[in-house]
């Protein structure tokens, strides 16, 4: 029988594509052009309102020598985690993440997707000579020199969508990309930060947390990763599994108190606790919370054992990414 016996979580914010002068210079110029912000209640805000209720030690919070401590923080945790995914020996990986506008639109979003193709394709970064940074660390989620079609577990995806729709869960399933898709950023970021020099093959679990009105909420979400857990248990291949969280934690607005909330309650396997968070608090960025809270649910059986959290602070007005790093304990 197949057993879950790692897990592990990441942010995949545009900040940990970006050069350390980016995060010094870069954000505090394109900050107040973000219209995705809302506040600590859940409630739509502006940049110039979150400016303006800043407190007063905002401005020594985002000097560049706080900027540079944070950006090496969040490299080396990323370094310390992918080599915890690397040494589990994983037959394969679930990875729990969002998509925004990349392989959906709110023409047609369903809430919840699983892809079956036997690979899934990330496409070739496309950048001309004076494209600026931003669209160099956008583009460093994709491939530097041509297409790459990465594994996927194909027969075992398949199965569980069959398995989760005889549930009552309605998955929409994908076993293949038309011409001129390729996977969002959630699972590009995986592939290219820490699946490099595997062959690992991936099982796409794809979650609209972003985009209203059909976000599940943090209840069913919860439900998701149960059916997950029993379902991988019951799988007849002997396989090691992992699960792995793409996204968060809060943003465009940085909430510590959600965070270590959220970070607390993984911890102590507090279900009921994730599960009761207000849907409010997970909108924008802070919509990908979602995605632990189906990873946490599905390996609640492993201790977590590894943290790494990086208050990522970008601008006076305190917008930013609360970035979040984590492992489970790995089973031998």
């Amino acid at each position: 029988m197949a057993r879950i016996v790692a897990a592990f979580g990441s942010s995949h914010s545009i900040m940990l594509a970006s050069q350390r002068e980016d995060w010094q210079h870069g954000f505090r110029a394109i900050d107040p052009k973000n219209p995705h912000y809302y506040d600590r209640a859940g409630n739509r805000t502006s940049y110039d309102a979150l400016l303006a209720q800043a407190p007063a030690e905002a401005e020594s919070m985002v000097t560049p020598e706080r900027m540079a401590e944070r950006f090496d923080a969040a490299e080396v945790a990323m370094a310390a985690l992918r080599r915890q995914i690397h040494a589990a020996r994983l037959d394969v990986l679930l990875v729990v993440g969002d998509d925004q506008n990349e392989l959906f639109r709110t023409t047609n979003n369903p809430a919840f997707a699983i892809y079956y193709g036997a690979t899934i394709r990330n496409a070739k970064a496309e950048l001309a000579p004076g494209d600026g940074w931003y669209k160099r660390a956008r583009m460093a989620r994709q491939e530097p020199e041509a297409d790459r079609d990465y594994p996927v577990k194909a027969d075992m995806a398949e199965w569980l969508i069959r398995q989760l729709c005889d549930r009552d869960f309605d998955i929409a399933a994908m076993d293949g990309l038309e011409r001129g898709q390729f996977e969002g950023h959630a699972f590009s970021f995986i592939h290219r930060w820490y699946l490099q020099g595997t062959e690992l093959p991936v099982i796409p679990v794809i979650v609209n947390t972003f985009d209203p009105p059909n976000q599940p909420t943090p209840r069913r979400c919860i439900q998701l990763g149960a059916a997950l857990r029993e379902l991988v248990q019951a799988y007849p291949e002997d396989l090691r599994v992992g699960v792995l969280a793409s996204g968060g934690l809060s943003h465009f607005v940085v909430d510590e108190e959600l965070d270590h909330g959220i970070i607390q309650a993984l911890r102590e396997k507090d279900m009921a606790w994730l599960a009761g968070l207000d849907p409010k608090q997970l909108q924008a960025g802070s919509s990908e919370i979602r995605n632990w809270l189906i990873a946490a649910e599905a390996v609640k059986e492993l201790d977590l054992e590894w943290v790494s959290y990086v208050p990522g602070y970008r601008s006076p007005a305190l917008t930013g990414t609360g970035l979040c790093f984590a492992a489970w304990r790995t089973l031998d």
